[in-house]
């Protein structure tokens, strides 16, 4: 049975997302990132391809590390000006019936009471349609500009998540219990109080007393997508995320991740099969072999080698700046993103400076792979077969151009060959991806907060019990 091959689009609310420079392009669209008729334009496209969802990336800070100034970032306009990613979901999900919506935001920059709300609303009003891409960020600008003075260190932030997310699932999931809200208008009753819970929780970063100020959502919790990669990101992502995404340059890369990640869950009590991972890719595709390679060569004639720079500084927290084109990249240890360095410096290839801003000059960080709707289609199998992974990110090089291509060549293609959906599934995002019920299922560690009372219980044993043996 040949195995269905899973798309997301990846975009973020700004000018030209991961491929610097290519904004000059007369095609390229995204500029209009203000307008809310491109979003709801390019999300019927998506749709009409039956992509998963469209994935919307985010950052708070600017890009300040190359050449020790943000000079190159603002030029460049890379990933800067940016605007919020929340505010897209509703008019996304007026243009659109079925299609996912993945917003990311930071355990690093807002409450998690008031961000309980913000996620739960945004549920709400796509009729269960929302993903909540879960980040600690990496910027030390944005940490500054916040008050904070500069980041916690990387291992902490996954601390810190931790326990933001332990906060949402008691807000989500067991603060308000099923049938709570009954609106029964003879009586006079909106919600039964006595089904109302406060979650009484007080933690080593957040104290949050009282109960959720929203009633269930569709999702209650929303689909739990993650990106870490480190080895505290995979431990994470094992344990919380339903949807993985991973930047990986190389197919062998993919295939350690993959494996480790799937028994990770496993380890964790959870069925690796319903995690799902994706791979950043970029597809540049057309008719012909020839007419793919010929877009390619216009590309690249766009790319901006400092934009890409800034970009490759940000995510590492490397000043490549400092070094010559000719230089090999070089591992060291930052409070970045730890998984680029030891991809870049530690993986199967060594990379100098130039090639490392010319891979990194459309699409990021992933692989860009260029051919006709035969060869790509192929190449889409291969990596699947090979690596056990189970869709790809799709990042642009010029937009709408780029999206439209993979609806218009490679899903047809893929559908002739019975690998790749031709139609969505009924219900909620996760009834859509899983084919399960809209809740986070009893394997998911998010579900043992549905009782919030046994909740409390247990953690004030817990209290007591290490009181107790501090005593000796």
């Amino acid at each position: 049975m040949t195995r269905a091959i899973r798309f997301n689009a990846f975009d973020m609310n700004c000018v030209g997302h991961q491929s610097p420079g290519l904004w000059a392009h007369p095609r390229d669209k995204s500029w209009k990132y203000k307008d809310l008729d491109y979003w709801q334009d390019l999300a019927r496209t998506l749709e009409r391809g039956i992509f998963d969802g469209i994935f919307i990336a985010d950052v708070i800070g600017y890009y300040d590390v190359y050449k020790g100034s943000n000079y190159h970032a603002i030029h460049q306009a890379a990933q800067i000006p940016v605007n919020d990613p929340l505010q897209l979901a509703a008019p996304i999900a007026l243009a659109t019936e079925h299609l996912g919506i993945g917003i990311t935001a930071s355990t690093s920059f807002e409450h998690p009471y008031t961000f309980a709300r913000r996620i739960a609303t945004a549920d709400h009003h796509s009729k269960g349609r929302v993903g909540w891409n879960i980040v600690t960020s990496y910027l030390e600008s944005g940490a500054k500009n916040i008050g904070e003075g500069g980041l916690r260190r990387h291992d902490n932030r996954y601390d810190v998540a931790g326990e933001y997310v332990e906060v949402l699932y008691k807000l989500l999931e067991g603060s308000w219990e099923e049938g709570a809200v009954v609106r029964d208008g003879d009586k006079r009753i909106f919600t039964h109080p006595e089904k109302v819970h406060e979650i009484g929780h007080k933690g080593k970063y957040f104290d949050v007393p009282g109960y959720s100020l929203t009633e269930p959502s569709p999702q209650r919790t929303p689909v739990l997508y993650q990106a870490g990669a480190s080895g505290p990101g995979k431990s994470f992502a094992a344990q919380h995320a339903e949807c993985v995404f991973v930047a990986a340059p190389t197919k062998s890369v993919l295939k350690a991740y993959v494996a480790e990640i799937r028994q990770r869950a496993a380890a964790a009590g959870r069925d690796p099969s319903k995690v799902y991972i994706y791979t950043l890719l970029t597809i540049i595709t057309d008719e012909t072999e020839e007419k793919a390679q010929k877009k390619f060569e216009e590309y690249k004639s766009y790319v901006s080698y400092d934009g890409s720079l800034v970009f490759m500084s940000g995510w590492s927290g490397i000043d490549f700046g400092q070094y010559a084109p000719t230089d090999l990249v070089k591992k060291v240890e930052t409070n970045a993103i730890q998984s680029v360095v030891e991809h870049l410096a530690g993986g199967d290839k060594s990379w100098t400076i130039d090639e490392l801003a010319q891979f990194g000059g459309i699409g990021g960080l992933g692989p860009v792979i260029v051919g006709s709707p035969e060869r790509i289609a192929d190449i889409l199998q291969e990596w699947v077969e090979d690596t056990d992974v189970d869709g790809f990110n799709l990042a642009y090089a010029v937009t709408p151009d780029s999206f439209e291509d993979v609806v218009n060549f490679i899903v047809p293609e893929l559908q002739k060959r019975g690998a790749y959906p031709t139609a969505y599934k009924p219900g909620t995002l996760r009834e859509k991806l899983f084919g399960d019920g809209p809740y986070l299922p009893a394997s998911h560690p998010g579900a043992g907060y549905r009782d919030i009372e046994a909740v409390k219980r247990r953690e004030a044993g817990a209290v007591v019990t290490a009181l107790k043996s501090a005593k000796g």
